[in-house]
Protein backbone atom coordinates (compact mmCIF):
# COMPACT_ATOMS: atom_id res chain seq x y z
CA UNK A 1 0.00 0.00 0.00
CA UNK A 2 1.20 3.21 -0.94
CA UNK A 3 0.63 6.36 1.29
CA UNK A 4 0.58 10.44 -0.77
CA UNK A 5 2.35 12.47 0.76
CA UNK A 6 4.07 15.70 -0.43
CA UNK A 7 6.97 15.63 1.19
CA UNK A 8 8.89 12.73 2.88
CA UNK A 9 11.27 13.58 5.62
CA UNK A 10 13.86 10.80 7.22
CA UNK A 11 14.94 11.06 10.93
CA UNK A 12 13.78 12.53 14.21
CA UNK A 13 16.83 14.09 15.21
CA UNK A 14 17.79 17.89 15.57
CA UNK A 15 17.49 17.83 11.67
CA UNK A 16 14.00 15.99 11.20
CA UNK A 17 12.46 17.30 14.13
CA UNK A 18 13.39 21.37 13.17
CA UNK A 19 12.56 20.48 9.46
CA UNK A 20 8.94 18.98 10.84
CA UNK A 21 8.39 22.44 13.17
CA UNK A 22 9.44 24.72 10.63
CA UNK A 23 7.23 23.45 7.06
CA UNK A 24 4.37 23.79 9.95
CA UNK A 25 5.36 27.35 10.47
CA UNK A 26 5.41 27.89 7.04
CA UNK A 27 1.98 26.47 6.25
CA UNK A 28 2.97 23.08 4.38
CA UNK A 29 0.89 20.35 6.62
CA UNK A 30 1.05 17.60 3.63
CA UNK A 31 4.14 15.59 5.12
CA UNK A 32 5.51 12.55 6.70
CA UNK A 33 8.59 11.58 8.84
CA UNK A 34 10.02 8.30 8.93
CA UNK A 35 11.98 7.62 12.14
CA UNK A 36 13.18 3.73 12.34
CA UNK A 37 12.49 3.92 16.38
CA UNK A 38 9.94 4.08 18.45
CA UNK A 39 10.47 7.55 19.58
CA UNK A 40 12.27 10.93 18.36
CA UNK A 41 16.09 11.79 19.46
CA UNK A 42 17.99 10.45 16.53
CA UNK A 43 22.00 10.37 18.29
CA UNK A 44 20.42 11.98 21.62
CA UNK A 45 18.50 8.66 22.05
CA UNK A 46 20.65 6.33 20.66
CA UNK A 47 23.59 7.63 22.62
CA UNK A 48 23.32 6.64 26.59
CA UNK A 49 26.58 5.35 27.43
CA UNK A 50 27.10 6.46 31.00
CA UNK A 51 28.73 10.16 31.50
CA UNK A 52 27.19 11.24 27.59
CA UNK A 53 26.98 14.84 27.34
CA UNK A 54 26.86 18.18 24.35
CA UNK A 55 30.43 19.39 24.36
CA UNK A 56 28.76 22.67 22.84
CA UNK A 57 27.40 25.05 25.37
CA UNK A 58 23.16 24.42 25.91
CA UNK A 59 22.08 27.55 25.26
CA UNK A 60 23.44 27.55 22.02
CA UNK A 61 22.69 23.19 21.56
CA UNK A 62 18.85 24.16 20.86
CA UNK A 63 16.64 25.45 18.45
CA UNK A 64 16.66 29.52 18.14
CA UNK A 65 12.69 29.05 18.01
CA UNK A 66 12.62 27.16 21.17
CA UNK A 67 14.77 28.45 23.97
CA UNK A 68 15.05 25.64 27.07
CA UNK A 69 15.33 27.65 30.43
CA UNK A 70 15.33 24.48 32.52
CA UNK A 71 19.02 23.58 31.52
CA UNK A 72 20.74 22.08 34.76
CA UNK A 73 23.78 22.64 33.49
CA UNK A 74 25.97 24.89 31.25
CA UNK A 75 26.92 21.81 29.17
CA UNK A 76 23.78 19.60 28.74
CA UNK A 77 23.37 15.68 29.64
CA UNK A 78 22.53 13.25 26.90
CA UNK A 79 19.11 12.95 29.07
CA UNK A 80 17.81 16.34 28.61
CA UNK A 81 18.80 16.76 25.36
CA UNK A 82 16.76 13.59 24.62
CA UNK A 83 13.82 14.96 26.29
CA UNK A 84 14.37 18.59 25.11
CA UNK A 85 13.58 17.10 21.40
CA UNK A 86 10.13 15.17 23.06
CA UNK A 87 8.97 18.22 24.22
CA UNK A 88 9.59 20.31 21.19
CA UNK A 89 8.01 17.34 19.04
CA UNK A 90 4.67 17.92 21.21
CA UNK A 91 4.97 21.27 21.73
CA UNK A 92 4.68 21.98 17.71
CA UNK A 93 2.50 19.40 17.22
CA UNK A 94 4.90 17.41 15.04
CA UNK A 95 4.47 13.85 16.86
CA UNK A 96 1.13 13.50 14.51
CA UNK A 97 2.63 13.73 11.40
CA UNK A 98 5.78 10.72 12.32
CA UNK A 99 5.63 7.27 11.51
CA UNK A 100 7.80 5.18 14.27
CA UNK A 101 8.77 1.85 13.39
CA UNK A 102 9.69 2.72 9.68
CA UNK A 103 13.52 1.77 8.62
CA UNK A 104 13.66 3.46 5.53
CA UNK A 105 15.23 1.17 2.87
CA UNK A 106 15.17 3.13 -0.30
CA UNK A 107 14.25 6.00 -1.99
CA UNK A 108 14.16 6.12 -5.56
CA UNK A 109 13.19 9.08 -8.12
CA UNK A 110 11.16 7.44 -10.72
CA UNK A 111 8.35 9.07 -12.83
CA UNK A 112 8.87 12.28 -11.51
CA UNK A 113 8.50 11.84 -8.18
CA UNK A 114 10.47 10.05 -5.13
CA UNK A 115 9.08 6.32 -4.19
CA UNK A 116 10.49 6.03 -0.35
CA UNK A 117 10.20 1.93 0.47
CA UNK A 118 10.31 1.33 4.12
CA UNK A 119 9.79 -2.15 5.67
CA UNK A 120 6.29 -1.34 6.32
CA UNK A 121 5.11 0.03 3.01
CA UNK A 122 6.04 2.60 0.74
CA UNK A 123 5.71 6.31 -0.09
CA UNK A 124 5.19 8.41 -2.78
CA UNK A 125 6.41 12.29 -2.41
CA UNK A 126 7.14 15.30 -4.57
CA UNK A 127 9.84 16.50 -2.06
CA UNK A 128 12.28 13.99 -0.08
CA UNK A 129 14.51 15.68 2.85
CA UNK A 130 16.98 13.88 4.59
CA UNK A 131 18.12 14.17 8.36
CA UNK A 132 20.03 11.25 8.73
CA UNK A 133 23.08 12.73 10.26
CA UNK A 134 26.31 11.16 10.15
CA UNK A 135 26.36 10.40 13.66
CA UNK A 136 23.75 7.46 13.14
CA UNK A 137 25.66 4.23 12.06
CA UNK A 138 28.25 3.32 14.37
CA UNK A 139 31.82 2.38 12.77
CA UNK A 140 33.14 -1.15 14.33
CA UNK A 141 36.32 -2.09 13.11
CA UNK A 142 37.11 -5.25 11.77
CA UNK A 143 39.30 -6.47 14.50
CA UNK A 144 40.96 -10.21 13.42
CA UNK A 145 38.90 -12.69 15.32
CA UNK A 146 36.43 -10.72 17.47
CA UNK A 147 34.18 -13.82 16.29
CA UNK A 148 36.09 -15.96 18.31
CA UNK A 149 35.79 -13.82 21.53
CA UNK A 150 33.86 -15.34 24.28
CA UNK A 151 32.74 -12.07 26.41
CA UNK A 152 30.62 -9.40 25.46
CA UNK A 153 31.33 -6.81 22.88
CA UNK A 154 29.35 -3.72 21.97
CA UNK A 155 29.82 -0.11 20.76
CA UNK A 156 29.10 3.02 22.99
CA UNK A 157 26.05 3.85 20.80
CA UNK A 158 24.52 0.97 21.29
CA UNK A 159 25.77 0.55 24.95
CA UNK A 160 24.36 -2.42 26.51
CA UNK A 161 22.55 -1.41 29.95
CA UNK A 162 21.99 -5.26 31.13
CA UNK A 163 25.33 -5.55 31.43
CA UNK A 164 26.72 -5.33 34.82
CA UNK A 165 30.96 -3.88 34.62
CA UNK A 166 31.37 -4.48 38.25
CA UNK A 167 34.43 -6.60 38.57
CA UNK A 168 34.71 -7.37 34.57
CA UNK A 169 38.16 -6.70 32.67
CA UNK A 170 37.39 -4.38 30.32
CA UNK A 171 39.16 -3.14 26.81
CA UNK A 172 37.78 0.15 25.61
CA UNK A 173 38.52 0.53 22.04
CA UNK A 174 39.53 4.06 20.77
CA UNK A 175 39.84 7.39 22.59
CA UNK A 176 37.34 9.51 20.85
CA UNK A 177 34.66 12.15 21.84
CA UNK A 178 32.89 8.95 23.47
CA UNK A 179 35.59 6.95 25.07
CA UNK A 180 36.78 10.61 26.96
CA UNK A 181 32.98 10.85 28.54
CA UNK A 182 32.55 6.56 29.97
CA UNK A 183 35.83 5.93 30.01
CA UNK A 184 35.70 7.84 33.67
CA UNK A 185 32.30 6.60 34.44
CA UNK A 186 33.21 2.97 34.32
CA UNK A 187 36.78 3.13 35.61
CA UNK A 188 35.92 3.10 39.21
CA UNK A 189 33.29 -0.18 38.64
CA UNK A 190 35.74 -2.57 36.39
CA UNK A 191 38.22 -4.70 37.71
CA UNK A 192 40.91 -3.60 34.56
CA UNK A 193 40.31 -1.71 32.31
CA UNK A 194 42.55 -1.70 28.95
CA UNK A 195 42.56 1.34 27.02
CA UNK A 196 43.55 0.48 23.17
CA UNK A 197 44.92 4.02 21.99
CA UNK A 198 45.86 4.14 18.13
CA UNK A 199 46.37 8.47 18.79
CA UNK A 200 45.94 10.52 22.30
CA UNK A 201 43.47 13.35 21.72
CA UNK A 202 43.99 17.12 22.71
CA UNK A 203 42.18 17.43 26.24
CA UNK A 204 40.94 20.63 27.28
CA UNK A 205 39.41 21.53 30.41
CA UNK A 206 35.22 21.50 30.36
CA UNK A 207 33.93 24.70 31.96
CA UNK A 208 30.95 23.03 33.04
CA UNK A 209 28.97 24.39 36.10
CA UNK A 210 25.04 24.05 37.32
CA UNK A 211 22.66 26.61 36.25
CA UNK A 212 21.12 28.07 39.39
CA UNK A 213 17.84 28.74 40.00
CA UNK A 214 18.05 32.50 39.56
CA UNK A 215 19.55 31.93 35.98
CA UNK A 216 16.46 29.85 35.32
CA UNK A 217 13.74 31.87 37.00
CA UNK A 218 15.73 35.15 34.70
CA UNK A 219 15.27 32.76 31.72
CA UNK A 220 11.58 32.32 32.05
CA UNK A 221 10.59 35.18 33.27
CA UNK A 222 12.81 37.65 31.13
CA UNK A 223 13.16 35.28 26.94
CA UNK A 224 15.79 37.62 26.20
CA UNK A 225 18.27 37.10 29.00
CA UNK A 226 19.02 33.53 27.66
CA UNK A 227 18.72 34.95 24.25
CA UNK A 228 21.34 37.87 25.02
CA UNK A 229 23.84 34.54 26.57
CA UNK A 230 23.21 32.50 23.81
CA UNK A 231 24.06 34.93 21.47
CA UNK A 232 27.41 36.10 23.52
CA UNK A 233 28.39 32.09 23.31
CA UNK A 234 27.85 32.65 19.67
CA UNK A 235 30.11 34.98 19.17
CA UNK A 236 32.23 33.20 21.23
CA UNK A 237 32.76 29.99 20.16
CA UNK A 238 32.58 32.12 16.41
CA UNK A 239 35.88 33.64 17.56
CA UNK A 240 37.35 30.01 17.66
CA UNK A 241 37.60 30.13 13.58
CA UNK A 242 40.65 32.08 13.77
CA UNK A 243 42.55 29.52 15.49
CA UNK A 244 40.86 27.00 13.14
CA UNK A 245 41.16 28.23 10.49
CA UNK A 246 42.32 31.99 10.15
CA UNK A 247 45.09 32.61 12.11
CA UNK A 248 47.33 28.91 13.10
CA UNK A 249 49.36 30.91 15.90
CA UNK A 250 46.36 31.75 18.07
CA UNK A 251 46.10 27.42 18.45
CA UNK A 252 49.59 27.19 19.23
CA UNK A 253 48.60 29.43 22.65
CA UNK A 254 45.49 27.21 23.38
CA UNK A 255 47.48 24.47 22.74
CA UNK A 256 49.82 25.57 25.86
CA UNK A 257 46.60 25.09 28.06
CA UNK A 258 45.82 21.34 27.03
CA UNK A 259 49.76 21.15 28.08
CA UNK A 260 48.88 22.32 31.19
CA UNK A 261 45.94 20.63 32.00
CA UNK A 262 48.20 17.31 30.80
CA UNK A 263 50.71 18.03 32.88
CA UNK A 264 48.88 19.23 35.74
CA UNK A 265 46.18 16.16 35.98
CA UNK A 266 49.06 13.30 35.02
CA UNK A 267 51.98 13.18 37.15
CA UNK A 268 53.43 10.06 35.85
CA UNK A 269 55.92 11.34 33.26
CA UNK A 270 55.76 7.99 31.35
CA UNK A 271 52.11 8.00 30.69
CA UNK A 272 51.97 11.84 30.02
CA UNK A 273 54.20 10.76 27.34
CA UNK A 274 51.47 8.20 25.71
CA UNK A 275 49.01 10.77 26.02
CA UNK A 276 50.96 13.91 24.43
CA UNK A 277 49.44 14.12 20.65
CA UNK A 278 52.28 14.49 18.00
CA UNK A 279 49.54 17.01 16.09
CA UNK A 280 48.51 20.77 16.31
CA UNK A 281 45.37 20.83 18.80
CA UNK A 282 42.15 21.61 16.61
CA UNK A 283 43.13 19.03 13.51
CA UNK A 284 41.47 16.24 15.58
CA UNK A 285 38.05 17.05 17.10
CA UNK A 286 39.15 19.25 20.77
CA UNK A 287 37.77 17.39 23.38
CA UNK A 288 36.83 18.56 26.66
CA UNK A 289 37.02 16.58 30.05
CA UNK A 290 38.21 17.21 33.41
CA UNK A 291 37.79 13.58 34.50
CA UNK A 292 39.56 11.53 31.59
CA UNK A 293 43.16 12.19 32.92
CA UNK A 294 42.41 10.97 36.02
CA UNK A 295 40.78 8.42 35.53
CA UNK A 296 43.49 6.89 33.16
CA UNK A 297 45.80 7.75 36.06
CA UNK A 298 43.98 4.94 38.30
CA UNK A 299 45.84 1.70 38.91
CA UNK A 300 43.03 -0.66 37.45
CA UNK A 301 43.87 1.28 33.92
CA UNK A 302 46.09 0.48 31.37
CA UNK A 303 46.59 2.60 27.98
CA UNK A 304 47.90 0.18 25.46
CA UNK A 305 49.22 2.16 22.40
CA UNK A 306 50.63 -0.97 20.51
CA UNK A 307 48.00 -1.65 17.86
CA UNK A 308 45.42 -4.44 18.20
CA UNK A 309 46.85 -8.04 16.37
CA UNK A 310 43.85 -10.34 16.92
CA UNK A 311 41.14 -11.34 19.56
CA UNK A 312 41.35 -14.69 21.30
CA UNK A 313 38.65 -16.16 22.65
CA UNK A 314 39.77 -14.48 25.96
CA UNK A 315 42.04 -11.73 25.12
CA UNK A 316 43.00 -8.75 23.09
CA UNK A 317 46.60 -9.46 21.51
CA UNK A 318 48.75 -6.32 20.37
CA UNK A 319 51.47 -6.61 17.62
CA UNK A 320 54.09 -6.93 20.29
CA UNK A 321 52.62 -9.97 21.17
CA UNK A 322 51.38 -9.15 24.57
CA UNK A 323 48.72 -10.69 25.39
CA UNK A 324 45.81 -8.76 27.75
CA UNK A 325 43.02 -10.80 29.41
CA UNK A 326 39.38 -9.16 29.11
CA UNK A 327 35.53 -10.56 29.27
CA UNK A 328 34.17 -7.32 27.49
CA UNK A 329 35.38 -5.36 24.69
CA UNK A 330 33.58 -1.71 24.01
CA UNK A 331 34.11 0.35 21.11
CA UNK A 332 34.59 3.75 21.21
CA UNK A 333 35.09 4.30 17.89
CA UNK A 334 32.47 6.93 16.45
CA UNK A 335 30.64 6.94 13.40
CA UNK A 336 30.36 6.32 9.86
CA UNK A 337 30.69 9.74 8.96
CA UNK A 338 32.36 10.01 5.23
CA UNK A 339 30.70 6.63 4.11
CA UNK A 340 27.03 7.29 5.12
CA UNK A 341 24.64 4.68 4.83
CA UNK A 342 22.09 7.30 2.99
CA UNK A 343 24.40 6.98 -0.12
CA UNK A 344 23.26 3.25 -0.71
CA UNK A 345 19.87 4.12 -0.13
CA UNK A 346 19.00 7.42 -2.28
CA UNK A 347 18.61 6.84 -5.97
CA UNK A 348 18.32 9.65 -8.27
CA UNK A 349 17.61 10.61 -11.90
CA UNK A 350 18.73 7.49 -14.26
CA UNK A 351 18.66 5.49 -10.90
CA UNK A 352 22.53 6.58 -10.22
CA UNK A 353 22.79 5.95 -6.34
CA UNK A 354 24.32 8.58 -4.26
CA UNK A 355 27.77 6.54 -3.53
CA UNK A 356 28.29 6.39 -7.39
CA UNK A 357 27.31 10.25 -7.35
CA UNK A 358 30.43 10.49 -4.73
CA UNK A 359 32.44 8.23 -6.33
CA UNK A 360 35.44 10.65 -5.95
CA UNK A 361 34.02 11.92 -2.78
CA UNK A 362 31.28 13.75 -1.00
CA UNK A 363 29.82 16.94 -2.29
CA UNK A 364 27.17 19.26 -2.62
CA UNK A 365 25.93 22.53 -3.17
CA UNK A 366 25.93 24.35 0.04
CA UNK A 367 25.97 21.27 1.55
CA UNK A 368 22.20 20.60 0.64
CA UNK A 369 21.41 20.28 -3.09
CA UNK A 370 23.00 17.43 -4.99
CA UNK A 371 23.05 17.12 -8.84
CA UNK A 372 21.31 14.56 -10.34
CA UNK A 373 18.59 14.59 -7.66
CA UNK A 374 15.94 16.15 -8.23
CA UNK A 375 13.43 18.02 -5.20
CA UNK A 376 15.78 15.98 -2.79
CA UNK A 377 17.40 17.74 -0.30
CA UNK A 378 20.24 16.91 2.60
CA UNK A 379 20.28 18.61 6.36
CA UNK A 380 23.79 18.29 7.49
CA UNK A 381 25.25 17.25 4.15
CA UNK A 382 28.70 17.51 3.28
CA UNK A 383 31.11 20.15 4.58
CA UNK A 384 28.20 21.25 6.99
CA UNK A 385 29.70 19.63 10.14
CA UNK A 386 31.91 21.73 12.56
CA UNK A 387 34.62 21.54 14.73
CA UNK A 388 34.01 24.48 16.78
CA UNK A 389 30.06 25.54 17.39
CA UNK A 390 26.60 24.26 16.97
CA UNK A 391 25.24 22.22 14.65
CA UNK A 392 22.14 23.05 15.49
CA UNK A 393 22.93 26.84 13.88
CA UNK A 394 23.70 25.28 10.58
CA UNK A 395 20.44 22.91 10.95
CA UNK A 396 18.43 25.88 11.07
CA UNK A 397 20.07 27.85 8.05
CA UNK A 398 19.50 24.65 5.91
CA UNK A 399 16.01 24.51 6.90
CA UNK A 400 15.61 27.75 6.17
CA UNK A 401 16.80 27.83 2.70
CA UNK A 402 14.88 24.55 2.00
CA UNK A 403 11.67 26.66 3.17
CA UNK A 404 12.27 29.72 1.12
CA UNK A 405 13.19 26.93 -2.21
CA UNK A 406 9.47 25.43 -1.20
CA UNK A 407 8.31 29.01 -1.26
CA UNK A 408 9.84 30.13 -4.76
CA UNK A 409 8.74 26.74 -6.05
CA UNK A 410 5.44 27.30 -5.59
CA UNK A 411 5.52 31.12 -6.61
CA UNK A 412 6.71 30.37 -9.72
CA UNK A 413 4.97 27.22 -10.37
CA UNK A 414 7.81 24.49 -10.32
CA UNK A 415 7.39 21.11 -10.13
CA UNK A 416 10.85 19.65 -10.36
CA UNK A 417 14.11 22.06 -8.91
CA UNK A 418 17.61 20.27 -9.27
CA UNK A 419 21.12 22.25 -8.83
CA UNK A 420 22.99 22.95 -11.82
CA UNK A 421 26.61 20.91 -12.20
CA UNK A 422 28.32 23.81 -12.24
CA UNK A 423 26.88 25.82 -10.09
CA UNK A 424 27.46 22.89 -7.63
CA UNK A 425 31.25 22.42 -8.64
CA UNK A 426 31.60 26.03 -7.86
CA UNK A 427 31.05 26.11 -4.76
CA UNK A 428 32.64 22.77 -3.69
CA UNK A 429 36.16 23.94 -5.15
CA UNK A 430 35.34 27.26 -3.36
CA UNK A 431 34.81 24.62 0.44
CA UNK A 432 38.13 23.07 -0.70
CA UNK A 433 39.94 26.34 -1.61
CA UNK A 434 39.17 27.53 1.72
CA UNK A 435 40.04 24.67 3.55
CA UNK A 436 43.43 24.09 2.52
CA UNK A 437 45.54 26.55 4.86
CA UNK A 438 43.13 25.36 8.06
CA UNK A 439 43.84 23.61 11.24
CA UNK A 440 41.98 20.74 9.95
CA UNK A 441 44.05 19.73 6.86
CA UNK A 442 47.42 20.81 7.73
CA UNK A 443 48.09 20.40 11.27
CA UNK A 444 49.57 16.63 11.45
CA UNK A 445 46.90 14.57 11.50
CA UNK A 446 44.47 11.76 10.08
CA UNK A 447 41.06 12.51 11.12
CA UNK A 448 37.36 11.11 10.64
CA UNK A 449 37.26 14.43 8.89
CA UNK A 450 38.72 13.19 6.01
CA UNK A 451 37.86 11.09 3.41
CA UNK A 452 39.90 7.70 1.98
CA UNK A 453 41.36 10.77 -0.63
CA UNK A 454 42.52 12.95 2.38
CA UNK A 455 39.76 15.34 1.64
CA UNK A 456 37.72 17.33 4.44
CA UNK A 457 33.96 16.62 3.02
CA UNK A 458 33.10 16.80 6.78
CA UNK A 459 33.43 20.26 7.78
CA UNK A 460 32.76 24.01 7.17
CA UNK A 461 36.14 25.57 6.44
CA UNK A 462 35.19 29.25 7.83
CA UNK A 463 32.36 31.67 9.83
CA UNK A 464 29.05 30.12 10.74
CA UNK A 465 27.77 33.16 9.85
CA UNK A 466 28.64 33.36 6.54
CA UNK A 467 26.84 29.77 5.97
CA UNK A 468 23.49 32.07 7.28
CA UNK A 469 24.31 34.39 4.85
CA UNK A 470 24.73 31.67 2.13
CA UNK A 471 21.31 30.22 2.55
CA UNK A 472 19.24 33.11 3.48
CA UNK A 473 17.90 32.78 -0.24
CA UNK A 474 16.94 30.41 -2.10
CA UNK A 475 18.01 31.53 -5.94
CA UNK A 476 16.33 29.44 -8.87
CA UNK A 477 18.78 30.47 -11.42
CA UNK A 478 21.00 27.82 -9.69
CA UNK A 479 18.36 25.31 -10.47
CA UNK A 480 17.56 23.57 -13.88
CA UNK A 481 13.96 23.48 -13.06
CA UNK A 482 10.60 22.07 -14.64
CA UNK A 483 7.24 23.48 -14.63
CA UNK A 484 3.95 22.07 -13.79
Amino acid sequence: MENTHRIVVIGTGFAGIGMAVRLKQAGYDDFVVLERANDVGGTWRDNTYPGCRCDVPSHLYSFSFAPNPEWSSTFSPQPEIEQYLRDVTDRYDVRRHIRFGHTVESAKWEDGQWRVRTDQGDFVAQFVFSGMGPLAEPSVPKLPGIEEFEGEVFHSARWNHDLDLAGRKVAVVGTGASAIQFVPAIQPEVEELHLFQRTPPWVMPRPDRKITAVEKAAYRRFPLVQKAVRTAIYWGRESMVLGFAKLPRIMKQAQKVAEKHLEHQIRDPHLRAKLTPDFTLGCKRVLLSDEYYPALARPNVNVVTDGIAEVTPNAVVTHEGVKHEVDTIIYGTGFRVTDLPVMDMVYGRDGRSLREAWADGMEAHLGTAVAGFPNFFLLIGPNTGLGHSSMVFMIESQIAYIIDALREIDAKGLREVEVRPEVQRAFVDGVRSSMQNTIWTRGGCMSWYLDAQGRNTTLWPTFTFRFRQLTRRFDAAEYQTLAM
